[in-house]
């Protein structure tokens, strides 16, 4: 069933089974927060792609795939693929697996607590228009008394797990959505679960860059000629989503660099580029995190974001854009 333009099944709240011992956790509408999950599972062994933004929901989660494959109640392998919270904040609850990931996201995430954003949002009334805009994006999730779990073993470049009879390859294609970001490919069902390098009918947003090796990861996934495509965020989708966010980053890319050239400012050129092509995707204040972080890279500066600065332009342009 074909629900959304880039979409290839049904997008809605829960698990998907893609067959063959294969799901997906899906959390429409995909936007700040809502991430996927996924799970391979074979005889009696199982591995879990990704937990989720808190503990209420990765609990729910975990309910779910163990009512229906009795594997999940012992999860042997557990990758993350990036270390945003969404992604790994209920590692905790995966008890008695091995937590595999890149070596750069095991770094990352030691920056990234949910302590932190659970301060962060206790304060967020008394931020002003910041606040206001951390509150749309995060106030529906629960951060206190999550105890990050850090993985277990990490990798660089690429490494093979073995699910009962199915191969699962890692391989590291970043740093580009963040330092370490990781896809999960399943051969044997034709199956990708590609974190936070696919954003479907979302904006994807360019924390760490360099943009091409975004560009090449998209081109990596087109290569392996997935049947399935499993997005970090939106619907199951196939090549056509893959291509469609190889296209945006190459759009950003070229529209940037134009303004970037001519000497506008940041703020003016996140404003100036045209998103007509892309006005039915959500999330679309992060234009102006894409168009800071290509700023940097065309001036060769390679120094942390201003991430305080950053949440401010996209608070700004969520408020133009809503009107």
């Amino acid at each position: 069933m074909t629900t959304t333009a880039l979409g290839i099944r049904e997008y809605k709240r829960g698990l998907t089974d893609l067959g063959n011992g294969a799901y997906a956790w899906l959390q429409p509408d995909g936007g700040w927060g809502w991430s996927n999950a996924g799970l391979v599972v074979d005889g009696d062994e199982s591995l879990l792609v990704d937990t989720l933004f808190d503990k209420y929901l990765t609990a729910e989660m975990l309910g779910a795939m163990q009512r229906a494959e009795p594997a999940a109640a012992e999860i042997g392998w557990l990758v993350n693929t990036h270390s945003n919270g969404d992604h790994c904040n209920g590692n905790e609850l995966v008890t008695g697996a091995e937590i595999v990931a890149s070596k750069a996201c095991a770094e990352e995430m030691a920056h990234e607590s949910p302590a932190m954003m659970a301060k962060l949002m206790a304060h967020a009334p008394e931020m002003g228009e910041v606040g206001e805009f951390f509150l749309h994006c995060f106030g529906n999730f629960a951060f206190e008394g999550i105890e990050q779990r850090p993985p277990t073993r990490t990798f660089e470049g690429a490494f093979d797990i073995r699910v009962g009879d199915k191969d699962v390859h890692l391989q590291q294609v970043g740093p580009a959505h963040t330092a370490g970001d990781v896809l999960a490919w399943v051969p044997s069902e034709r199956l990708v679960y590609t974190g936070d390098i696919l954003f479907i009918e979302g904006h994807p947003i360019l924390w760490a860059g360099p943009v091409q090796n975004w560009i090449d990861a998209c081109d990596y996934i087109e290569g392996l000629d997935p049947a399935l495509v499993v997005p970090g965020h939106g619907p199951i989708t196939d090549l056509r989503g893959v291509r469609a966010v190889r296209d945006y980053l190459v759009y950003i890319r070229d529209e940037a660099r134009k303004r970037y050239d001519a000497g506008m400012p940041v703020l003016e050129a996140a404003r100036d580029i045209s998103l007509a092509d892309y006005d039915s995707w959500g999330d679309a204040e992060r234009i102006a995190v894409n168009t800071s972080v290509l700023y940097k890279e065309f001036a060769g500066d390679h120094g942390p974001n201003d991430t305080q600065a950053l949440f401010a332009m996209m608070a700004q342009l969520h408020k133009e854009r809503r009107g």
